[in-house]
């Protein structure tokens, strides 16, 4: 009898005790821990680097009579245009038509309505230059084998990740240095950081050169690459 009554009091006191432990960490995990004062600042740094890749966009655009002698003209050009980008080494992996538009050419006579006069074919190939000094060869190469259109050039970076990781440590800097001046007029000491979030890569607006233009010299330039961060600072007393 003995055995059985300690067994029975061992099971109704298990659980007392889980309860109790429950009852004592709960409020541990109920309370979050209070949030230390913080200050928030973005810095920024600017990367100057001289562009590695141009893109181009030229193409045709004939008149014909009819859609399809337009488009076979428009069509002839363009087999020249590639032949000549190839025969200047550029890869196929490089070149992509971007561009083919078809639509009617319309007069106006003597106040009557419009009439078609003619079918218009546009075509435009993008092509990725890497040599940026060849870059004027290959638009007169290209006007040579029949190209009339040239809606512009953009210079970039071709892959600016690894060129931008010094401008992190520059623009964290930045922010450091900024979050510094407000915790001393604070009266406050600047603790560490809390939240860091890299903010969108600015670049400069595309620059472009008109179709006019093609037979000049190219100045490539540099680019210039703004990166930001926001950060989030813990203030100590």
């Amino acid at each position: 009898m003995s055995t059985h009554r300690t067994s029975t009091a061992f099971v109704f006191a298990f659980p007392a005790i889980v309860s109790a432990f429950l009852a004592a960490v709960t409020p541990a995990f109920g309370q979050a821990e209070p949030r230390p004062p913080a200050v928030t600042v973005t810095g920024e740094a600017t990367l100057s680097q001289a562009p590695d890749l141009a893109v181009l966009q030229a193409g045709v655009t004939r008149q014909a009579k009819t859609a399809r002698e337009a488009m076979a003209s428009s069509g002839e050009a363009m087999k020249a245009i590639f032949a000549a980008l190839r025969q200047l080494g550029i890869a196929d992996a490089d070149i992509q038509t971007s561009r083919l538009r078809l639509e009617p050419v319309r007069e106006h006579r003597d106040g009557r309505p419009a009439v078609i006069i003619a079918v218009e074919a546009t075509s435009l190939v993008t092509v990725q230059v890497r040599a940026i000094d060849k870059v004027a060869d290959i638009l007169d190469r290209m006007v040579a084998a029949g190209a009339n259109l040239v809606t512009g050039i953009n210079f970039t970076i071709d892959a600016p990740s690894k060129l931008l990781d010094q401008t992190r440590a520059d623009a964290m800097a930045d922010a450091r240095r900024k979050a510094e001046i407000y915790a001393r007029s604070a009266g406050m000491k600047l603790g560490h950081a809390l939240s860091i979030a890299e903010g969108h890569v600015a670049r400069p607006l595309v620059r472009t050169l008109a179709a006019r233009e093609a037979s000049m010299p190219v100045a490539a330039g540099e680019e210039k690459l703004t990166l930001t961060v926001t950060v989030s600072f813990a203030l100590l007393p």
